[in-house]
């Protein structure tokens, strides 16, 4: 079981990006997926997560980032991706996808994921 993340880069303030994250080895249907990011001398910290129960998905942001970034998967692609609008220089770290096939507290613990990405840096520039 693998996930691919791709999409980072160098941005300015403002400016967007999407990330992707591929998985492959398994279908991830039913799994919630989840990013992650972590800037340099900090800890890894939840973004966002798309919780999956049938046909509906549940969608979750960290305060931070609510309302500027969008999480969305492509089941028939088994990818997920991340849209980032009006990223800010704070935005700066290695964003990670993450996938659980049982959530057993909150999708914001790193611990419930048992499926990493292996990361994509994004750095935004003031």
């Amino acid at each position: 079981v693998q996930l691919q993340a791709s999409g980072g880069g160098l941005v300015q303030a403002g400016d967007s990006l999407r990330l992707s994250c591929a998985a492959s080895g398994r279908t991830f249907n039913s799994y919630t997926l989840g990013w992650f990011r972590q800037a340099p001398g900090k800890e890894r910290e939840f973004v966002a997560a798309l919780k999956w129960s049938g046909s509906l998905g549940r969608t979750y942001y960290a305060d931070s980032v609510k309302g500027r970034f969008t999480i969305s998967r492509n089941n028939a692609q088994n990818t997920v991706y991340l849209q980032m609008n009006s990223l800010k220089p704070e935005d700066t770290a290695v964003y990670y996808c993450a996938a659980t096939a049982v959530v057993k507290d909150t999708v914001a613990d790193t611990r419930e994921y048992g499926y990493w990405g292996q990361g994509t840096l994004v750095t935004v520039s003031s």
